[in-house]
């Protein structure tokens, strides 16, 4: 790994403290540079706030070493107004000579313009320093302008004989197949995502909240989807916790395929990461729509031999772990 690798990693590191905070703006990570000695770092405030690159010009003590130093950026720095003025325009006031940039926003409004800009004030530009890892790093961003969708995360939880719950349940509940740490760790996703959609047998049969409860953050959007408004309003769904959407057929055509709508539906509304959480059609809709870009899915230790089956899909195995009792793999759409 040669030293542009070695800063530019650690930018990615960074940018991870924004995640589930910045959206719908991309979780930056930017570090400072001078005489192989890091003087600055910083990564995207919560939407509104500074961007990555001012976070981290602001934390060097002497300004004066900005004009001798590089700067090291997970993504293109914008060179348009919008929340903030434009990260390039600071980053040349401060005459910073050296520009290193994981990947390119392709983002319309950026789209390359951030990089001529700087060259064009003098500086050294360098792009594509791990780009790979950079685009992975920025795959919801990526997802939501180049595919005009949210980045879609498909979680369930399933019996060691494949399926989702049993026959009959004994109150309008979930019925546990996991255990409590692997729990925990569907609450910190949850707080990663922008929103989480269930179906309206979930709703009915579960009473969740959907909430973020067995970790810190925020609690994503909640979505679910009513196509003929079942769903009561006393429900948990619906309480002060979070904001709700029910996605009835006002909203979309229930006899075509759905998930497309949805999708339309959640990037006008500028939603650009979604969890789905179930049920068995709601998830096996996405997937036959190919709708989906990770399934993130537990096997329990439980047998139900008779129930609601598990969803139909392949995908490439990216990641596996046991949590105690349980075992998880992560997919990604092939």
């Amino acid at each position: 790994m040669n030293t542009n690798e070695v800063y530019i990693k650690r930018c990615i590191e960074i940018a991870k403290n924004g995640l589930g905070t910045t959206r719908p703006n991309p979780m930056v990570g930017c570090v400072i540079v001078h005489n192989h000695k890091i003087i600055g770092e910083g990564f995207t405030s919560p939407f509104g706030g500074n961007h990555a690159e001012v976070n981290a010009i602001k934390s060097v003590e002497n300004k004066e070493l900005l004009k001798e130093a590089t700067i090291y950026v997970t993504l293109e720095p914008c060179s348009h107004h919008g929340k903030t003025p434009p990260c390039c325009d600071l980053i040349i006031k401060h005459q910073i000579p050296k520009v290193v940039i994981g990947c390119i926003d392709d983002n319309e409004k950026v789209a390359g313009k951030g990089i001529a800009k700087l060259k064009d004030a003098g500086c050294l530009v360098t792009v594509g320093v791990l780009e790979s890892l950079c685009k992975s790093h920025h795959k919801r961003f990526f997802t939501f302008h180049n595919k005009q969708r949210p980045y879609i995360i498909l979680k369930w939880a399933e019996s060691q004989d494949g399926f989702l719950s049993p026959v009959k349940k004994e109150a309008q509940a979930p019925v546990w197949i996991t255990n409590p740490y692997s729990r925990i760790l569907v609450h910190k996703w949850r707080m990663e995502e922008q929103a989480i959609l269930v179906g309206t047998n979930t709703v009915i049969e579960d009473n969740p909240s959907l909430t973020v409860r067995d970790w810190t953050g925020e609690n994503p959007f909640r979505i679910a989807i009513d196509k003929n408004q079942k769903l009561s309003k006393d429900l948990a769904i619906f309480n002060s916790e979070a904001k709700t959407l029910s996605i009835t057929k006002d909203l979309i055509d229930f006899s075509k395929p759905i998930a497309s709508q949805i999708c339309d539906l959640l990037f006008n509304m500028e939603i650009n990461s979604v969890i789905i959480e179930g049920g068995a059609q709601t998830l096996q809709t996405f997937i036959d729509e190919n709708l989906w870009d990770e399934a993130r899915v537990f096997t329990g230790p439980v047998h139900f031999q008779k129930g609601n089956k598990s969803p139909r899909f392949s995908g490439q195995l990216m990641h596996e772990e046991n949590i105690i009792s349980d075992t998880l793999k992560i997919y990604n759409n092939d």
